[in-house]
């Protein structure tokens, strides 16, 4: 394998999961036919998608959007609504590099999480 080409996520309500996506996380939309909507993350394509069948309609795995100032972002998306469920924290401190993580709900119910690399002060 040489990387992960695209992830899907589930959602309930196809036109309020693609306002969030594009105006509240600001990932750039590629295109959206019928019940399908393809996202841009930094080479990643994020597959929204109504579920064809209801195996396929439970939450979907954490996906953990990467940002440079993770208590920066954080607010910005609270400002713009995002319910998260913890404030950024410390997860993990490896040599010099702290791992920071703080976990959101998007509007479909699924999990998802900020996490930003710094360097220890």
């Amino acid at each position: 394998m040489q990387k992960i080409g695209q992830i899907s996520v589930p959602v309930k309500d196809f036109n309020r999961a693609i306002s969030f996506y594009q105006n509240i996380l600001e990932l750039p939309l590629l295109f959206s036919t019928g019940t399908l909507a393809f996202f841009d993350c930094n080479g990643v394509r994020l597959l929204l998608s109504l579920p064809e069948k209801e195996e396929f309609a439970h939450a979907s795995s954490i996906l953990y959007f990467q940002v440079e100032e993770i208590h920066k972002a954080h607010a910005e998306f609270t400002n713009k609504g995002v319910s998260f469920i913890d404030e950024p924290h410390l997860i993990a401190k490896i040599g010099q590099t702290e791992t920071w993580m703080s976990f959101f709900k998007d509007t479909e119910g699924n999990t998802h999480a900020l996490m930003s690399e710094v360097e220890a002060e």
